[in-house]
């Protein structure tokens, strides 16, 4: 199937340099991209942000659960 699009100078260039960082045509590039969008009727799950906040190895997140163990202990 043949489509024309008329998309601006610095889209074109994205799409076509990130067709050619993958090694692909920018057909193949569009069709992957499309492939990645929900099918009709479907509604899109939304990511929640702030899913794993909090689960750093940094600092003492990982920690808590000992530590407010040991907290309890105390009394």
């Amino acid at each position: 199937m043949t489509v024309t699009l008329d998309l601006p100078a610095e889209a074109q260039a994205r799409l076509q340099a990130e067709a050619a960082r993958r090694g692909i045509t920018l057909d193949q590039l569009i069709a992957e991209l499309a492939d990645q969008l929900p099918a009709d009727g479907e509604t899109p799950r939304r990511k929640l942000a702030f899913v794993g906040m909090g689960s750093s190895k940094a600092g003492i997140t990982h920690q808590l659960d000992e530590l407010l163990a040991d907290g309890f202990r105390r009394d």
